[in-house]
């Protein structure tokens, strides 16, 4: 049963992420310590250098012989079951403009954020300990060596895809047949030029063909860390762990300079990226209304059906449908900020995400074990 001591503990969890937060949005909107230009540095200092450092740090010290593989596979399930109906509600939407941000798609990209992936490790660890025990915390580490292995790589990838996707497709301007080169400074191109130049300038509107794009994409891929840290982290893991063999005290210490700072410092830049907005609920209070929904309701709705297919019961089963009610990861805010894709949705699903889990994580609680 959780005691006040148990909640405590959460809070204290909790607290110093508020204090890197406020310190980043402090260090824009009052004290004016960065530009703009180094703003966005500063995440791509947490997206390409701290987070993978962090997440290679936390799969390295697994043990993946020792996985609930029942549990893994409701995961899977329920992460299939939130995809299908994504796909399903996109291709029900009438076809809008497609500016990269708005379409049906690109929305489909967030909620597939929204409803799976949660912050395991900084609430979900202390307060699965104070619910369950150690059943209770070992099943919320495998979830989050999942989650960073296979869900944070896919949501990479995805975005990644979307991006590259942008920036190959559009207009494409070229000479025409004796025409001089744009670039090349000559005349003008609106009819306009000068006489006896004979510059005709041609635009043709086309995409890269799939696999020309697949290649783009999985080149971009190999070049950021973020898809293969885990990978790395969980091969030294089964080494590790079969063979027993301590990683080198001096690659543990250089690793884990960096990735220490990881939930920190990108806590720092959800502040940062605070600051320059408007509003302090950027995205508007209908879709941070969604956003809760699709975080505390959609996902452990997913989980409990999956759960259930699979044949989880007792403790397991219930742990399994708390922990995906767990608040947002922060991981999928830096992801949407360098990707550009509703950063302000996640943002504030992570900050309020956080306040409400705790009255909500215990709601789920009495619940089920009242159903119990």
């Amino acid at each position: 049963m959780i005691g006040w001591d148990d909640v405590y503990k959460v809070i204290v969890a909790m607290v110093p992420l508020y204090v890197a937060l406020v310190l980043g949005y402090g260090s824009v909107r009052w004290w004016r310590v960065f530009t703009t230009e180094q703003c966005g540095a500063i995440n791509r200092l947490v997206c390409y250098f701290t987070l993978p450092l962090f997440a290679f740090e936390f799969t390295a010290h697994i043990d993946p012989f020792h996985m609930n593989y029942r549990f893994v596979a409701a995961d899977a399930v329920s992460k299939l079951i939130i995809v299908l109906v994504l796909g399903l509600w996109a291709r029900s939407r009438p076809k809008e403009e497609e500016d990269g941000t708005s379409s049906r798609y690109s929305w489909s990209i967030t909620s597939y954020s929204l409803s799976t992936l949660t912050n395991s490790l900084v609430v979900g660890v202390p307060l699965m300990r104070a619910m369950y025990g150690p059943v209770g915390v070992d099943i919320v580490v495998q979830g989050s060596v999942v989650q960073a292995i296979v869900w944070l790589t896919l949501l990479l990838f995805v975005l990644e895809f979307r991006r590259t996707g942008l920036d190959c497709g559009g207009v494409v301007v070229v000479p025409a047949k004796g025409g001089k080169d744009l670039e090349g400074g000559g005349g003008s191109v609106d009819g306009g030029g000068v006489a006896g130049e004979e510059e005709v300038v041609a635009v043709v509107v086309g995409r890269m063909p799939f696999w020309g794009l697949m290649k783009v994409v999985w080149v971009k891929l190999a070049s950021n860390p973020n898809s293969y840290a885990c990978i790395i982290g969980l091969a030294w893991a089964f080494v590790s762990n079969r063979w027993h063999i301590e990683m080198p005290s001096i690659v543990d210490g250089s690793v884990s300079i960096m990735a220490k700072a990881g939930t920190g410092t990108a806590m720092f830049s959800m502040g940062i990226f605070m600051a320059m907005q408007e509003k302090l609920i950027a995205c508007g209070p209908t879709l941070t209304v969604v956003g809760m929904v699709l975080r505390f309701v959609a996902g452990p709705t997913a989980m409990a059906i999956a759960s259930i297919v699979v044949g989880l019961h007792g403790d397991v089963l219930r742990v399994a449908i708390i922990q995906a009610a767990l608040p947002q990861s922060i991981t999928s805010f830096i992801f949407a900020k360098e990707y550009g894709l509703h950063a302000e949705v996640l943002s504030t699903a992570v900050i309020f995400g956080m306040i409400v889990s705790l009255p909500v994580l215990i709601g789920y609680y009495a619940v089920l074990e009242f159903a119990h």
